[in-house]
């Protein structure tokens, strides 16, 4: 059984799935955090998942000269096996700590590039991996210029942020401007970490949208499955479903995956769980990005009750250095899906109904909706669900129609109306 060390981790379902992972894999883990109270004042469940490390070590995470000594210290006494964490904000940390305790990792530079959008998007081009047609800027002046060069519409999102956080489609100067401006305005993200001023521009690629989800051990990719995604919100792009496996063709697939397998290999990523999202547009599908953790939003849940695998499991084997057992296990399940309730309007909730039948449907086996209190503002990202129901079916391909259902038929009040 192996010590690991987990730095940080996303506040919402990653911090209780990547704890109970760990476990399932074998290991046990510490956790080292600049603010425990920023996971423990929004705790759903108690005692909080993350408090069953046997260590709660706090050091200031954002500072990486300090935290290397610092953890290089720990690892003297402890003895780790391996470094990881569900936050995309702490990847880089993580790849940094890795390399300094030479343990197994996906390795500094992959990680930087994986991580930053504008390098991911360099470096795959670089590599011939099919992406849309992109700038990268700073100053006004040369993003109206990529613009004019790229063509409206087009996709503006910062290179730094996740969630989804201010992706934006504008269709003209004006647009553009204003989504320049709201994504300066932002100059600290949720962790207290200071972003980088560039801004990525991006062809849009009219298509549906998908994710591929691979285990890279050994320098051996392994498509685990591709997952479907739905999105709303527009001119936003907020995650609103998915489900796994997606319901493609066998070309369309094989695409899909190749594209994503490429991806990853160009980035030099091993050592690692890769959500790779994909658009299958018109000329065929194209790269939108590469993150070297599991896929969030209950995607691995999804996996997990379709083929057995547990993703968050399998991370903590390969930061370890193992090469893990990937064959699926026949569950009875061929199709998971999960719909989210997205607000469209401000207020504070007051009422829901709809869900009086949930309790006796078997095929509801996971959901979790908003108290009643709670303040509710329009989502404009994939940070501010008012609940999700979790479906798995027999049949293939049937779970993301009845997820989206189920959803669809819940009434939320707020105060002056429905949300």
């Amino acid at each position: 059984m192996g010590h690991l060390l987990m730095v940080e981790s996303w506040v919402g379902s990653m911090s209780s799935l990547l704890p109970a992972g760990i476990a399932d894999s074998g290991h046990r883990f510490s956790f080292l955090t600049r603010d425990l109270g920023h996971y423990l004042r929004t705790a759903t469940t108690h005692p909080h998942p993350l408090l069953s490390a046997e260590n709660v070590f706090t050091a200031e995470t954002n500072d990486e000269a300090a935290l290397l000594p610092f953890v290089r210290d720990l690892h003297g006494v402890f003895g780790f096996d391996g470094v990881l964490t569900s936050c995309d904000y702490y990847l880089p940390t993580v790849a940094a700590i890795a390399a300094d305790l030479g343990l197994p990792g996906p390795g500094r530079a992959a990680v930087a590039d994986a991580c930053a959008k504008d390098r991911t998007r360099e470096v795959t081009r670089a590599a011939g991996v099919a992406g849309p047609d992109f700038a990268i800027a700073r100053e006004w002046d040369e993003i109206a210029l990529a613009a004019k060069e790229i063509g409206y519409p087009l996709v503006v999102k910062p290179v730094d942020l996740c969630g989804g956080m201010f992706v934006t489609l504008v269709a003209d100067d004006d647009e553009l401007r204003a989504a320049v401006d709201r994504i300066a305005a932002f100059g600290v993200n949720a962790r207290g970490q200071r972003r980088v001023p560039q801004i990525l521009l991006e062809e849009c690629v009219d298509g549906p949208e998908f994710s591929v989800e691979t285990v890279t051990a050994g320098g051996r990719t392994t498509v685990i499955g591709v997952t479907d995604k739905q999105l709303t919100g527009a001119p936003a792009f907020i995650e609103c479903g998915h489900m796994f496996p997606a319901a493609l063709s066998p070309a369309d697939t094989t695409a899909i995956t190749d594209l994503a397998v490429a991806a990853v290999e160009a980035l030099g990523l091993d050592a690692t769980v890769a959500h790779t999202e994909i658009r299958l547009g018109a000329r065929g599908p194209r790269l939108i990005e590469v993150n070297p953790r599991p896929g969030g939003n209950r995607i691995t849940e999804l996996v997990r009750r379709v083929t057995g695998i547990d993703l968050t499991a399998v991370q903590a084997q390969v930061v370890t250095g193992a090469v893990p057992d990937l064959t699926p296990r026949e569950t009875g399940i061929a199709s998971a899906a999960v719909a989210f309730a997205v607000p469209d309007r401000a207020g504070t909730l007051t009422r829901i109904d709809g869900t009086e039948s949930w309790a006796d449907d078997p095929r509801i086996v996971e959901h979790r909706l908003a108290d009643p209190g709670t303040v509710v503002r329009p989502a404009t990202d994939n940070n501010s669900y008012l609940g999700h129901v979790l479906v798995t079916d027999e049949n293939s391909g049937t779970a993301g129609d009845l997820a989206r259902a189920l959803i669809d038929d819940v009434r939320f009040e707020l105060d002056g109306g429905a949300a």
